[in-house]
């Protein structure tokens, strides 16, 4: 592996993407392989858009008011910029009702990510937030790069671990050693911060992974470039012993939550976990778990990286 501009090259190769020891939507466990390719040693900072926005003028998803026309049944009043903030509750609450955490706050963006009496000072290497997928997409080209699959972002993950549960081995903690900044506690009341961190932590503040990158699990969910649906068997030729490579995602079509057949709005997949990530609510600290998200939301718990294909 080397370095390239803040980024390692990932040698390609076959692994196991998957697992059945947790949640539904990640397995079944099959062996998929990927080609080589660079990949950020950390999220994108607020320092590295900071610099995107300034180069090109650009203005993100959550600073721009939504057009009631592309939300039928939208109250214009409520056509208002800002982004999801997320809330400790005062005590245990419904775990299955999200909306007792997360809330609508107007005036928040990558720029304030606790509200918008906030700022990025003394946030630059603190992974940037409140990005939707058109957002990450822009800053991508602009720097000349791409996003990851799920496949490779996975395969980056786990750092040569093929199998492991976690991005450094089966056990979460070992010898009581926090190496992710997650949730402990009992979530969304109960943070005992054991790892230091109420909300994200600067890049770099946890050791890398077997291929030297930062941050892989927990901090902040990552975009990828996939279409969110449940994980299938590759069918391989007639005769064929290959290994599918290169795998992709469902298609857009079937990204739709069919919970919401009212809500026609993409989703794509998030990789690794974040600082809400907790025991008792949300174990997705790991290189094989997975979640849908629509691509016209941002949160306070999502940022991502960037990968380049060319050697």
């Amino acid at each position: 592996m080397t370095d390239k501009n803040g980024m390692r090259w990932i040698e390609g190769g076959a692994f196991q993407m998957g697992s059945v020891n947790f949640y539904p939507e990640e397995a079944p466990v099959r062996t998929v392989r990927v080609d080589g390719f660079w990949i950020d040693e950390t999220p994108v900072t607020n320092r590295e858009f900071a610099a995107f926005v300034d180069a090109t003028g650009y203005r993100s998803f959550a600073e721009i008011p939504p057009d009631p026309r592309d939300y039928p049944g939208m109250d214009p009043a409520l056509a208002v910029a800002g982004s999801l903030l997320f809330q400790r509750t005062a005590g245990p609450v419904d775990l299955g009702d999200y909306s007792q955490w997360w809330t609508f706050s107007t005036g928040t963006d990558w720029r304030h990510p606790h509200g918008p009496d906030s700022s990025i000072a003394g946030l630059e290497d603190h992974p940037v937030v409140h990005v939707a997928y058109q957002d990450v997409e822009a800053y991508a080209k602009w720097a000349g790069k791409t996003l990851p699959t799920e496949a490779e972002w996975e395969f980056a993950a786990r750092g040569g671990m093929d199998g492991a549960d976690y991005a450094w081995g089966d056990e979460l903690a070992p010898g009581g050693a926090m190496l992710a900044n997650y949730w402990q506690g009992a979530f969304p009341y109960g943070n005992t911060l054991e790892d230091g961190y109420e909300r994200t932590s600067p890049v770099r503040s946890y050791p890398a992974n077997g291929y030297g990158l930062f941050d892989m699990i927990g901090n902040v969910w990552e975009w990828t470039s996939d279409w969110y649906g449940q994980p299938r068997l590759e069918r391989k030729s007639r005769g064929s012993c290959c290994v599918p490579a290169n795998p992709r995602g469902a298609t857009k079509r079937e990204s739709l939550d069919p919970a919401a057949p009212d809500i026609a709005i993409p989703r794509k997949v998030l990789k690794g976990g974040s600082h809400l990530c907790a025991a008792n609510y949300c174990q997705r600290y790991r290189p094989a778990a997975r979640h849908a998200q629509a691509i016209d939301s941002s949160t306070s718990h999502i940022g991502f990286r960037c990968i380049s294909r060319s050697r």
